[in-house]
Formats: structure tokens, sequence, C-alpha cells
């Protein structure tokens, strides 16, 4: 007996240890459902696959021409930039016109969605104007927005090679087109031919007022270091790769704009501040590839959560004051039961998107990000954050300490695996009340497999893979999760959720990145498009057999700019209420959350409305709490009753329906 026991305490350590990976087992094995679960799940949902239109003319390109000293990397160079938007850019009240950014041609393509209103223009590409332009420069992303404040729809362009430019609609137009939209610098530059502005290869930008001023401020994030002439085939040299496969924070600098004035009419103009060193170096100077922005705790300012590539997210807390910009990190906390590379800020997967929604109806907000998730290649996972607060109040007291109460359970609930994984949209696509999520995957599409020689750099030491020559052959041909399809994850009986891509048509072998959500058609159901590489887009009507009930919100501020008045030209569609969130509490005590949101995500951007799935055997009315800052800055709140369907509000001191 004396012996047993002294063999046990020998042995304890050893048998805590595998007890502990037992348990971590059975805790953390990721959910698969099953195939009977995903036909049960899939009889929801329906979409019919719809061509996008593009103007023609353009010279057609596969790849991109790179930096001498990126020419063995090429493909991977030339992997992101395709993106989409959806919005009303013509103010008929729908979101029925998308802004794409075409990769096959290095043009920003305005062009209306599929269906009976399709005629009313010609898709086209926009005019940089008398702007300065180059060979060594590409769009990236669109975003839309009223940056000039009078009630017109306008369109931010990002790209590699230079400084962002706003595209501002013309007063007076009577249908879109090029020259509907006057081309101005965000960064002021020196007049002349040649460009001689900042040098950034912007990969992620989203609009919020930061500042709590009233007015809506722009992020510009950016990838490679500044002033990198990545996409110049003349030069060699002055270009470099990530400095760490997980703590790389070599990457180009972000900045803050802050919104400082506007005017409209003929010659539209809008100006921003930039504002600099807002960020701690670390945090300024990741890979950004992703970004959401949103008010998390109530305070009607919105915080900032952005997705590296290379090294750690960054969930930043806003703490602005107006014309003060200020954020600090919260840190996520760790278990015995959580490893350190899924722990908010100190994650070490490839973030390259994210979005944020209600996942359990505790009205609080959530999050998903993509990473890279592909078995017997590189087999990291997505991240679904699930809040862990009591409440806003809970949650507003640990962001004010540092701490970021979300917890991953991406593998319990079955998300945790899907592919390369880029932007995601969290939505409710058959009014169901349980939203699903929507992720673009895919990496490089060739004949020539190279996840082998990816593996070894993977796994190499980080002082030589910040060096371009380190890298692996990745060119014309190569091919990296070139096959994988879009996920589409719905939320099974159980809670669970399952990826019915397969089940819905939507499982087509190509890489897509950039995803936008809109009600096209007025019909209460959300439709999306996608942006494909080096592919042509694809939009998806939503033709799902729902009997749920929806409440859609279409928020603008009460101003003159956004009278809707359509005496010269085109109507306007209204300055949307960015950020302005609402909370929708039905008879039975469901409890639903919604914003509008300025453009979080990778390189897809929903429309400015918000939109709330119910459930069935709703009629209403409904108690909404309506949260918003006016355009002078004041917070506001308003309890409304409203019955299902569509509504339009001004909102300024009080809210008003239309």
């Amino acid at each position: 007996m004396t012996t047993t026991a002294g063999w046990l305490r020998r042995q304890l350590a050893g048998i805590l240890a595998l007890a502990l990976m037992v348990t971590a087992f059975l805790v953390g094995r990721p959910y698969l459902a099953s195939a009977a679960e995903k036909q049960d799940v899939a009889g929801r949902y329906a979409f019919a696959s719809h061509s996008v239109a593009l103007p023609g003319g353009f010279p057609l390109q596969t790849i991109r021409k790179v930096n001498k000293d990126y020419k063995k990397i090429d493909a991977w160079i030339s992997s992101v930039g395709a993106a989409i938007a959806m919005d009303d850019l013509d103010g008929d009240g729908l979101a029925n016109d998308l802004c794409t950014v075409d990769t096959r041609t290095d043009q920003t393509v305005v062009t209306p969605t599929p269906g009976e209103r399709a005629g009313r223009y010609q898709p086209f590409a926009l005019s940089s104007g008398n702007l300065p332009m180059g060979k060594a420069m590409a769009p990236m992303g669109c975003v839309p927005g009223d940056f000039n404040e009078d009630g017109r729809t306008d369109l931010l362009v990002y790209l590699w090679g230079r400084s962002p430019i706003l595209h501002l609609q013309k007063a007076g137009a009577t249908a879109l087109s090029a020259d509907a939209f006057q081309a101005t610098e965000l960064v002021p530059a020196s007049p002349g031919s040649s460009y001689s502005g900042p040098i950034w290869n912007t990969n992620v930008a989203t609009v919020a007022d930061f500042d709590g001023d009233g007015h809506s401020d722009i992020f510009i994030g950016n990838y490679f270091p500044d002033g990198s002439r990545v996409l110049d085939d003349t030069v060699s040299g002055g270009v470099e790769m990530n400095d760490s496969m997980s703590r790389g924070f070599n990457g180009g600098r972000n900045y803050f704009f802050r919104w400082t004035g506007g005017t409209g009419g003929a010659q539209p103009a809008a100006s921003f501040q930039r504002v600099d060193d807002v960020l701690e170096e670390e945090v300024s100077t990741g890979w950004e590839l992703g970004a959401t922005s949103l008010d998390l705790d109530g305070d009607r300012l919105p915080e900032l959560f952005l997705n590296n590539d290379f090294g750690p997210d960054r969930l930043l807390h806003n703490r602005s004051t107006p014309g003060k910009l200020k954020f600090a990190q919260a840190e996520g906390a760790r278990t015995p039961f959580t490893p350190k590379s899924k722990t908010i800020m100190h994650d070490s997967f490839k973030g390259m998107g994210s979005d944020a929604g209600d996942f359990n109806g505790d009205g609080l907000y959530d999050f998903f990000v993509s990473n890279i998730t592909t078995p017997y290649g590189i087999q990291e996972s997505n991240f679904q954050f699930v809040s862990t607060a009591k409440d806003k109040t809970d949650l507003r007291t640990q962001l004010s300490q540092g701490k970021a109460p979300w917890e991953d359970r991406s593998a319990q609930l079955g998300t945790a695996w899907s592919g390369w994984g880029w932007d995601v949209k969290i939505a409710d696509f058959d009014n169901s009340g349980s939203p699903a999520i929507a992720q673009a995957t895919g990496f490089v599409k060739g004949s020539v497999n190279r996840w082998a020689q990816l593996q070894e750099l993977a796994t190499a030491n980080d002082g030589v893979v910040h060096s371009p020559l380190s890298w692996p052959v990745v060119n014309a041909g190569s091919d990296i999760a070139g096959g994988q399809t879009l996920a589409f994850f719905a939320k099974t009986a159980d809670g669970r959720y399952a990826n019915v891509s397969e089940e819905l048509g939507l499982a087509v072998p190509v890489p897509t990145r950039g995803i936008a959500t809109g009600d096209a058609d007025g019909d209460g159901l959300l439709d999306f498009a996608v942006a494909r590489q080096f592919d042509v887009p694809v939009f998806y009507r939503n033709t799902s057999p729902s009997r749920g009930a929806f409440l859609g919100l279409r928020l603008t501020h009460e101003s003159a700019g956004s009278s809707g008045d359509s005496s010269a030209g085109l109507p306007a569609a209204g300055t949307p209420v960015i950020g302005a969130q609402a909370t929708v509490t039905t008879a039975d005590g469901r409890t639903f959350v919604g914003r509008v949101d300025g453009g979080s995500g990778h390189s897809g951007k929903r429309s400015k409305e918000i939109h709330i799935g119910l459930g069935e055997n709703v009629t209403g009315p409904l108690r909404v709490h309506l949260t918003w800052r006016d355009l002078t800055g004041q917070p506001r709140e308003q309890d409304l009753q409203l019955t299902p369907g569509w509504h339009r509000l001004q909102l300024g001191s009080q809210a008003k329906e239309k």
C-alpha cells in the first residue's frame, strides 16, 4: 500500500498533466455538423446567383506587376484588392448600387445590382479627374459615406501606392456616371502632374465619429511599411516583409482623419485633418487587413477592433473627447483552458477581417474574426468571441480597466474551421432572429500546390522572414487554397453552427475577398454581393422561404442636406447617422441589437441601414430604444413604438418618422 501511494505521488504531475490534456481536448475539440443537420438548416435559406454588370474596354490582367524584389512572390503580392460595397448612391431609397474594385482591370466600378431596376444607369469606372496618378498605384477598396454632409452618397477609394481619394457626388447630376463625382484628395498634395503625397499601401478603411463631435471621421489602416513602392516594377528594393509570423510590428502606419468641413453643389468639397500618433507604435504599425468600429459600451463613442496579419488583433477602448482622439488597449483574460493564441491582444493568428453581432441575444456585441484554418495546410482557427460581461454597465467598467471580456467559442460552436478566411458579415438572412455568418475564403488559385513551401516559411526563424528572398516561390501558376469556397454558417437547433455553403449552391471554388450586404429590392430579406480575386463579382438575391418578421431602419441626420430634394438632379439619400444603435424588445421579452455601420470588415461594406430579423409570429408593436449623436455632438436617445417593416427616420434632437 505504501509502495502504491509512493508511486502515485511520484506520478502525480504526469497524471495531472494528462488529465488537463484530456479535459482541454474534450472542451476545445471542434464541433462539426452532420449531413442531416446541414440539410435541416439549409432549408431555411435560398439565394439566386446573378452576374454583376461591369464596363468593358479595359485591358485584363491575372497578376500585378510588382517591385523587382517581390518578383518571386508576385502572386502573393497580387492576392488582395477585390472589394465590394452596397449602398444607395442615387437616392432612390434602396441599397441597390454596388461599388466594386475589379483586380483584373484595377478599376473602381459603380454598377446597379441585378434586377428590375438595373437599367437606371450604365456601369462605369470612377475617374481620378485631374488628380495625379501612376502605373504603380491600384485601388484596394471602396467605402460609401457622406463625406461633405450634403446628403448625397460619396465614395472613399483607398489604394496601394498613394493616399486615398474622395469621390464627392455633385448636385445637379441627373444620373449616376463618372461625371457625377468630383475626385478630391483626402491628404492635400502639392499641385502638379506628378504625385507628391505619401506612399501608402492601404488595405482597410472604416468611417465613424471617433471623437464624438457629431461628424464622421475616417480610419486608414496600412499594410506594407509607408514609402514601400510595392507595385513599381522599375525599381528594386525599398520593400520588406513582416519581421515575424506572429509578432510583426513593422507594417504600415495607421492614421485617423477628423472631419473639419464640407460643402455641396456642383463643385463639392470636404476637408479632414490628419491626426498622427494616436496609437502606440506597436499598435499603429501592424499589418492591417481588417477593422470593426462600433460603440460597445453605450457611451456613443465607437471602439475600434483591428485585425492584423502576422500579429495580435487589437481591441481599442475609445476614451476620446471632441477634437481629441484617445484610445486604450483592452486585454482578454486567460484561463487554464484558454491558449494565448486565442486571447484578445495576445492572439498570434493571421487576422484577415472581422464583424460584430449579437450571437446569444444578451444585447451585447460579440465578434467573429477570420483567420487561416486549413487542415494539412496552416491550421489555426477562426475566432467567435462571445461576450462574458453581465450587461453594458459591467462591460463599460471592464473596458475602462483595460479588460476585454470576450471568450473564443468557435470550437464549441462549430465555426473554428473554414479555410483561408478574409471578409466576414454577420447578418440575419432569413429573419429568424438568429444571425448567420457569411465568410470569404481562398488565397491564390493555380495548378502547382505550394502549401509545403508555405509551411516551411511558417516555421522559419523570425530573423529571416522579413526578407522577400526568404519566401518561397509564389508566382503565376502557384496554388495555395485556390479551390476554397465561400462559407455560410447558420445556427442549428441546438445553438451551434453548420456551414451550409455547399447545400445552398454558394460553394464556388474561386477565391473570395469582400462581402457586402443590403436589401436591394426592399422586400425585407438581405441580399449580398461578393468580390472575387481576379474573377467577376457575383450578386446573390435572397429568395429564402422566410416567414419571419423584421425591423428595418433608415436613419439620416436632420439637416438641410438630407432633405431628399430632387429639384437639382438626383434625390439626396440623406446623411446616414453612422454609429446610431437600436435595441429592440419584442412582446415575449427577446432583445435584438443593430447599428448603422460605417464600414467594418476586410474589403466588403454593408449598406447604411439597420436590419434586424425578429422570427415568426411577431406583429408588434415593438419597443425600440434608439441612441445616437446629433450633428452638434450631443448624445441623444429615444424610446419608440414601431411596427415590423421598413421605417425612415430623421434624427436631430428627436427622432421623426418621414
